[in-house]
């Protein structure tokens, strides 16, 4: 036999030990894979046991408090606290345990588990095999939203002022339905893994991808090119405005994140939040300047609606989705600030 003959047999056995190993390092895999499952549902239908169990009492404890005495009142008020917090606790629970996708994930994915089971190692695959991690997949969220608003910024100003085309404005405006649909789905990812982004700051950028989709479908005529310059100098301020938040609150979020006030999947936003409140505030005047432009848009609008010449849908249909903005927008961040007013001065009595 030959020598060469010789190493290549003395490799296939090599590689057959190895074979046997991996075999039974499988088999484990699988056999922890099956306890794994069986733990997940097991630790699923008990904290659904027991927050039917907490919902209950609680609708005994408000009905026992409209007869009970100070000493039983302050009872009950210390149990309603107790079981709030006990709900936090299962809200974090629930983003290590697989969970059904909410509609628009069921549209948009599928029925494809997107819970990353672990905040570092373990991943899941989803979109084409694209492996992620709860922390590694909310830094890349927040990299893409960074890296948008600056392509959109430079996109903005190039149709503004150098570009003056229609084919390069449906280019801008497609960008901006692709950059909002990747974020709702992006968000809702992070939102089924226990991030806690909620309310008018996840809807607004449904709103958002509506009102891009309907500026990509505005045929070119007078009217377009009436509302087109000011469109484009919203688009810039607001890319700007955006790229502030972003790196104001992600300091921000670091802070609080390192006191242990903040949750480690908590996103930036295009808003104010209370937790804004400490370091932000400067940050109120630009964010309020930008909800009267977004007025401004849909008055504009209106007005071109009833433009003689106007014959377009998309026209008053944006005049409306800018007004939700508007309203939305103004009105959520007008509730924070009045309520965090109102907290300080509550605070302020007690001393």
């Amino acid at each position: 036999m030959s020598g060469q003959l010789e190493r290549c047999e003395r490799e296939w056995h090599e590689l057959e030990g190895e074979f046997q190993e991996l075999q039974e390092t499988h088999r484990i895999y699988r056999q922890k894979l099956e306890e794994l499952t069986s733990l997940q549902t097991l630790c699923s239908g008990s904290i659904n046991k027991q927050k039917t169990r907490l919902k209950d009492l609680k609708h005994t404890l408000q009905r026992y408090k409209h007869h009970a005495s100070q000493e039983e009142a302050e009872l009950i008020q210390q149990m309603s606290a107790n079981i709030k917090e006990r709900q936090n606790v299962f809200f974090d629970m629930e983003a290590y345990l697989p969970k059904k996708n909410g509609l628009y994930l069921n549209l948009v994915l599928g029925n494809v588990n997107v819970t990353l089971l672990s905040n570092q190692a373990n991943c899941v695959t989803f979109s084409g095999g694209v492996y992620q991690c709860r922390f590694a997949y909310k830094d890349e969220y927040e990299k893409f939203k960074l890296y948008l608003t600056i392509i959109l910024l430079l996109g903005a100003v190039a149709c503004r002022f150098v570009l003056h085309y229609r084919v390069t404005d449906e280019v801008f405006n497609f960008l901006l339905v692709w950059y909002y649909c990747t974020l709702t789905i992006r968000e809702s990812i992070l939102i089924s893994n226990g991030s806690r982004i909620k309310g008018w700051w996840v809807s607004h950028h449904y709103v958002s991808t509506f009102l891009s989709g309907v500026m990509l479908t505005w045929p070119n005529g007078l009217i377009y090119q009436k509302f087109r310059n000011q469109f484009l100098a919203f688009s810039i301020f607001q890319s700007c405005v955006q790229f502030l938040q972003y790196y104001y609150q992600r300091g921000c979020l670091y802070r609080l994140r390192a006191l242990g006030e903040r949750n480690h999947l908590d996103l930036t936003v295009e808003g104010f939040q209370s937790w804004m409140w400490r370091g932000l505030t400067f940050l109120l005047p630009f964010l309020f300047c930008g909800h009267f432009w977004q007025l401004y848009n849909a008055v504009t609008l209106f007005e071109l609606s009833s433009h003689e010449e106007c014959r377009e849908w998309q026209v008053f249909v944006l005049a409306l989705t800018f007004l939700v903005l508007f309203l939305g927008n103004f009105l959520t961040t007008l509730k924070v600030v009045h309520a965090k007013l109102q907290k300080n001065r509550n605070k302020g009595k007690k001393l």
